[in-house]
């Protein structure tokens, strides 16, 4: 486990998450110039949606790997990124929001309901605002969508498959969003688009900007 910088990101341990949460507008200036953290995006509609500024820092892609989000999900399925993401966030560490827990627990729901593995794609998970597809706001940037093209064998590129999973998917996980199949903009005819908005999450153990000692007792 990386040692935090107390200024900087605290390590949320107390969920079995080793990972730091980090402030991602006290990182280096091309880290945040791609996360744009705190920033907004405008989506087709013109209406703007603040960015996440808190983020897990991710040291390698073998600790994304065997780290478990959820029983079927691991980090890694969620970070796979090709040359169309930022050239600062190729490498790592990597840094991804942390509203991604969530996505990963509400995916869970979604591979019990289909009793088969859940494939999602290369850049179908977190895409940076940076990333060549972010042109405009998509939940994508918030860690809260994900493209799936495959539930175990079966390719989705297909209007019953799609709308065979889709079912699934609004009956398993309240409250998503699903694309309609079609080949204009705002449909797919190759993948299932799943998500939950623009969800900016702040963890417990966020390094905040101040303490406020009348906000401090927990409540019951």
């Amino acid at each position: 486990m990386t040692e935090p910088h107390a200024s900087t990101s605290t390590t949320l341990m107390q969920a079995g998450l080793p990972l730091r949460i980090v402030d991602a507008r006290r990182l280096d200036r091309g880290l945040r110039d791609a996360l744009q953290p705190g920033g907004t995006l405008s989506d087709r509609h013109g209406r703007a949606h603040q960015l996440p500024r808190y983020f897990y820092e991710v040291p390698s892609w073998e600790v994304a790997s065997q780290l478990q989000l959820s029983r079927n999900f691991t980090l890694s399925e969620f970070i796979q990124n090709d040359l169309h993401e930022a050239a600062a966030l190729r490498g790592f560490p990597r840094y991804v929001p942390c509203a991604v827990t969530l996505m990963a627990l509400a995916l869970q729901h979604f591979r019990d309901a289909v009793n088969d593995t859940v494939h999602i794609a290369a850049n179908g998970g977190y895409r940076s605002p940076a990333h060549a597809l972010s042109t405009l706001a998509t939940p994508h940037s918030w860690a809260t969508a994900v493209n799936i093209f495959k539930i175990g064998d079966r390719l989705l590129d297909d209007r019953d498959n799609l709308e065979r999973y889709a079912e699934v998917a609004i009956q398993s996980m309240p409250g998503v969003y699903v694309r309609p199949f079609g080949r204009t903009l705002g449909f797919t005819d190759d993948h299932l688009h799943l998500d939950f908005g623009f969800v900016v999450m702040v963890p417990r153990g966020a390094p905040l900007d101040s303490y406020n000692p009348k906000i401090a007792v927990e409540p019951l």
